[in-house]
């Protein structure tokens, strides 16, 4: 009698284990993106101005459920829920829009937060940089492979390289030398050195970086910008706080010495389109090099 309760016990103890375990097969099982689901149902996060402008190039806007705040371009991505931004997200932020797959800019962080949504039970996928046609073209298929849409993306990132071979012109010794101003708040003014996006699209509009003694962008002395003499200045089109006229620039120390302050010469792009080398790279070096040249 004791030996067949036992064993009874045994078997029951048994059968709630296999239960248990199934049940959490059955829980993680759920929780896993399946391969039976469609590519196209998946739920995706675009993080980054030019990762965003390239998913709808590619003709999938209608598969993101969220975006960051750099993501201004097209105006329908507006309409997304903001996640943060890019470089200072958090995780629970970009967690709450339920994303199966995150397509991130090179660069986005902090590294923390990335640390935790990699860890998540999402695919995260970081889009190479880089600021020339080439690294438009690499972003472009790194996207479409991530979408499922590689042969697109290899068609747009093929027309785009074509496109920026006619457009892009190397500078030679006789070439504008522009100054890209980030900021001039307070009189104090941030410009753009090499290994920058400025750097990159100024190069490729035939100009040539007038601040080259650092990399990134960096508070420059009013020295070192009467030193650089600029032919032109070149800023991001911006409003609010961060707008300064132009003859508020120009009176200021650093430049109203500058060949650029003689000729009045500034030219504002927007500047998504001007530094994000996302599809409408071409656009901004035309743009840029008809304002540097006066076609």
């Amino acid at each position: 009698m004791n030996r067949t309760g036992a064993g009874g016990g045994l078997l029951a103890l048994t059968s709630l284990m296999t239960a248990t375990i199934g049940a959490a097969f059955v829980w993680v099982a759920m929780t896993q993106p399946t391969a039976e689901a469609a590519e196209g149902d998946r739920r995706v996060l675009s993080l980054g101005g030019a990762v965003t402008e390239i998913v709808y190039a590619l003709g999938q806007g209608d598969r993101l459920v969220g975006r960051d705040t750099t993501s201004t371009w097209p105006s329908e991505a507006t309409d997304l829920p903001d996640v943060g931004y890019v470089r200072a997200l958090s995780p629970e932020g970009v967690l709450s829009v339920e994303p199966d797959l995150i397509l991130a800019e090179d660069g986005a962080g902090p590294p923390e937060a990335v640390e935790v949504l990699r860890a998540a039970n999402v695919d995260f996928v970081t889009v190479p940089g880089g600021f020339d046609g080439a690294a438009v073209a690499r972003k472009i298929e790194a996207v479409g492979a991530a979408l499922g849409v590689s042969p697109r993306a290899e068609e747009l990132a093929a027309r785009i390289r074509a496109d920026l071979s006619g457009a892009a012109a190397p500078p030679d010794e006789d070439a504008p030398r522009v100054l890209f101003v980030m900021s001039a708040a307070g009189g104090r003014m941030m410009a753009a050195g090499t290994e920058t996006a400025a750097d990159g699209i100024l190069r490729m509009a035939g100009a040539r970086n007038a601040i080259t003694g650092f990399r990134g962008y960096k508070q420059v002395s009013d020295e070192a910008v009467a030193a650089a003499a600029p032919d032109a200045v070149l800023m991001m089109d911006r409003g609010g706080e961060h707008a300064i006229s132009d003859e508020d620039l120009f009176a200021s120390p650093a430049l109203r010495t500058t060949p650029a302050a003689r000729a009045g010469k500034v030219i504002r792009m927007d500047g998504l389109k001007l530094l994000g080398f996302g599809p409408r790279t071409v656009e901004a070096v035309t743009d840029l090099s008809a304002a540097l040249h006066g076609e």
